[in-house]
C-alpha cells in the first residue's frame, strides 16, 4: 500500500525490520497522541483551552516514529503544531494538558499555551509560531553538537507550506556545507494552511523534489506507516550523528480536520478525505500487530490505557489553578535594553 497519489516507485524503501517491543511502542505512542488530540479538541469546544490549537489528527506516525528512533540527548525543533511531537519526546502529559488550559501545572505554568510548547529536559526546544522560523535556529543546535564534537541531532519538523519560505533554502544551504548534524522533516500534509502546496508550488513535492539543489538525496517516505518513518529515522540519524552530514525528508501524510480549531477544513475534497480516512495510521498499525501475532486483548489494552492517561491529565489540569502575579517576572530573558548583551 503507498499513501493516496503517491506511486510506490517514489517512495523511499528503508532497510530493515521492527521487533515486537519497538512495535508496541510505536502503537502505544500512535494511540496516545491520537487521544489526547481528540481530548484537546474537545476541550476546545468546552471553551478550556486559552487561544487556538492545531492538531496532529491522522499524522500521528511521523512523531511516534521520530520519537521512538531519537536518543535522549537530541534535539527537537517543532512547529505550532506541536503537541504530538513534544509527548512523543516524554514531556507530562498532565504538563502539556495544563498548558493547554493555561494552567500553572502546564510546561511553562500557562504562559506559552498551545502553541509553544518547550521543554528542554525532553530535548524539546520550542513549538515556533512563525512559519519556517525555527528552521535556522535549528542549525545553531546542531553547530552547538558539531562544535563540541558531541553525538547530538537535531530534528527540525515543518510542515509543507515552509517549503516555499526563505528561510528553507538558507538552512538547507548553510547546513549542506558546514555539514551539520540536523535532519530536517518536512510534514506534507497537502495544505498551507486552507491552500494546497500543488497550487502554488512549481515542483510536486515541495520538500524532496528540491532536495537536489543542495546536493542532499531525495527522500519521500509514507508518512502513514509508523514503521517506514521509524526505519527512515534510524538510518539518517545514525548517519548524522556519524559526521555524515545533514538530510531532508519529506513525509507524504494528511491532517483529518481543518488548519486549526477556527477552521472546519470543507476546502478539502470529499473524494481525498474518504481516501485518507481509510489510510489512517493507527487502524493500519493496529492491523499489523495482528499480523505479527499480537494478542487482539494486548492491543485493546494499549488502547485502555492510553484513555486512562489522557482522563487523567485532563483532570490534573482542570483541577490546578492559573498561573499567579508570582509567574509574572520569570521566564523573562530580557529587560528591553541592551544589559543582556553584557
Amino acid at each position: 500500500m503507498s499513501p493516496p497519489g503517491v506511486y510506490p516507485a517514489e517512495l523511499y524503501q528503508p532497510q530493515g525490520t521492527v521487533d515486537r517491543p519497538t512495535a508496541l511502542a510505536l502503537y502505544r505512542q500512535l494511540v496516545r497522541l491520537r487521544r489526547f488530540e481528540k481530548r484537546a479538541y474537545d476541550l476546545f469546544m468546552q471553551n478550556l483551552v486559552k487561544g487556538t490549537s492545531h492538531l496532529s489528527l491522522g499524522m500521528e506516525a511521523v512523531a511516534a516514529g521520530f520519537a521512538e528512533a531519537m536518543e535522549p540527548d537530541d534535539y527537537t525543533f517543532a512547529t505550532y503544531r506541536g503537541h504530538a511531537h513534544t509527548l512523543a519526546r516524554g514531556s507530562s502529559m498532565t504538563a502539556v494538558m495544563g498548558e493547554l488550559l493555561g494552567r500553572d501545572n502546564g510546561l511553562m505554568h500557562g504562559k506559552g499555551g498551545s502553541m509553544h510548547l518547550t521543554d528542554t529536559d525532553r530535548g524539546v526546544m520550542g513549538s515556533y509560531a512563525i512559519v519556517g522560523a525555527h528552521l535556522t535556529i535549528a542549525l545553531g543546535a546542531a553547530w552547538s553538537a558539531q562544535y563540541q564534537n558531541q553525538p547530538r541531532v537535531t530534528v527540525a519538523f515543518f510542515g509543507d507550506g515552509a517549503t516555499n519560505i526563505g528561510a528553507f533554502h538558507e538552512a538547507l544551504n548553510l547546513s549542506a556545507i558546514w555539514r551539520l548534524p540536523v535532519v530536517f522533516v518536512c510534514e506534507n500534509n497537502l495544505y498551507m494552511e486552507y491552500t494546497p502546496i500543488s497550487t502554488v508550488t512549481a515542483v510536486e513535492r515541495p520538500a524532496a523534489d528540491r532536495a537536489s539543489a543542495y546536493g542532499l538525496e531525495r527522500i519521500l517516505i509514507d508518512g502513514n506507516d509508523a514503521d517506514v518513518v521509524y526505519l527512515t529515522a534510524m538510518e539518517f540519524l545514525r548517519r548524522a550523528r556519524s559526521g555524515g552530514g545533514p538530510a531532508l525528508i519529506e513525509a507524504q501524510t494528511y491532517r483529518t480536520g481543518g488548519h486549526s480549531r477556527a477552521d472546519p477544513g470543507k476546502y478539502k475534497p470529499a473524494a481525498e478525505a474518504a481516501a485518507w480516512a481509510q489510510y489512517d495510521p493507527i487502524a493500519l498499525y493496529r492491523q499489523r500487530l495482528r499480523d505479527i501475532g499480537v494478542a487482539e486483548a494486548d492491543i485493546d489494552g494499549i488502547d485502555v490505557q492510553a484513555q486512562q492517561d489522557v482522563d487523567r491529565a485532563t483532570d490534573a489540569a482542570k483541577a490546578a489553578p492559573p498561573p499567579g502575579p508570582d509567574r509574572l517576572m520569570t521566564n523573562v530573558w530580557a529587560d528591553g535594553g541592551a544589559s543582556w548583551r553584557n
